[in-house]
């Protein structure tokens, strides 16, 4: 008897994550669900270098922004609620100190420029097609910030806007690194402040966006797709894989979509490793009920020579 519909997922054939891989991940909070996952087993990635960004016009803009080596100056910032703040980013970036934001920006910026460089894949969620533009600036924004609403339109972005938005970032980074191999996905988590039939409309429109742009593209064998939105809504279509706000994955939704990306993207060849990695972690979060009988010492000898072991074949490897 069958219980679920599944979805068919096949093991991708080239360039596949191992732990000479760097991966950037931008964009929706559900980029840093997976980005947490490669993080816990010690890939070496990037997340979200100007926080969450929910639509492909604020992704859009980080990449154009870092590839120009923009700098940021004080017309770009503005001061709110006892902080500064910039349009282009997420609330958390904002800081009281108007120098300090703008060092940090210029900082991500270039942090996010290097690493378009260095990276072997580009993760990409997208979050919703709904996009808030400010009236004063006639510009769309990545974050509000509270600002009050009546500074700006809200707005849907169209499939063809949207395709074409997807199809400048990828300009943008195979400028800089034509060899990268480029995932969107789109993400599970429900934007139902925006409304249930409107969260369903923007869904719809990302993702018949991101398939117009890999049908149309000659270079589709370093594009990708990979289906968390449907991987959460059929296989998993029961609100015991939502949180309690019934918006957001739950943890154990979040664990089998992760496991269902590392079928399709993380080489078989490096699962001994991330045995090894898991078993350290596990061992760094144990609770002794005495830290210092001989049992433990063992325990924590043993476990300093593993990590000794794993940090002569992988440098990069690094345990808090």
């Amino acid at each position: 008897m069958k219980l679920q519909t599944k979805i068919p997922l096949e093991k991708q054939s080239n360039n596949l994550i191992d732990y000479n891989s760097n991966i950037l991940l931008i964009g929706s909070c559900f980029s840093e669900n997976i980005g947490n996952k490669l993080e816990y087993f010690k890939f070496q990635n990037l997340q979200n270098p100007f926080g969450i960004l929910f639509h492909p016009k604020a992704i859009e803009r980080l990449f154009e922004n870092a590839i120009s080596k923009k700098k940021y100056t004080k017309a770009d910032v503005f001061f709110l609620n006892e902080q500064w703040h910039c349009f282009d980013g997420h609330s958390k970036l904002s800081k009281p100190s108007k120098d300090d934001l703008l060092n940090f920006l210029n900082e991500q910026l270039e942090i996010t420029n290097t690493q378009i460089y260095n990276s072997s894949h580009v993760i990409v969620t997208l979050g919703t097609a709904w996009v808030y533009r400010n009236i004063d600036s006639n510009t769309i924004v990545a974050n509000c910030h509270k600002v009050p609403q009546k500074q700006f339109d809200k707005e849907l972005l169209s499939v063809e806007l949207i395709c074409q938005s997807l199809k400048n970032i990828i300009d943008l980074i195979q400028s800089k690194n034509p060899k990268v191999s480029v995932i969107f996905t789109v993400s599970p988590v429900r934007h139902l402040k925006d409304g249930f039939i409107e969260n369903m409309q923007s869904k719809a429109h990302l993702i018949a966006a991101v398939h117009q742009l890999l049908s149309n593209s000659a270079e589709s064998r370093n594009l990708n797709y990979f289906p968390s939105y449907e991987i959460m809504m059929d296989e998993l279509r029961d609100y015991r894989f939502y949180n309690e706000d019934m918006i957001h994955p739950s943890e154990l939704a979040i664990n089998y979509i992760w496991e269902a990306f590392k079928t399709v993207w993380v080489s078989e060849e490096v699962s001994k490793i991330m045995d090894d990695v898991d078993y350290i972690q596990k061992g760094l979060q144990h609770k002794p009920f005495n830290q210092n009988s001989e049992a433990h010492i063992q325990f924590l000898e043993k476990l300093e020579s593993r990590k000794q072991i794993l940090a002569s074949k992988l440098p990069h490897i690094k345990f808090s």
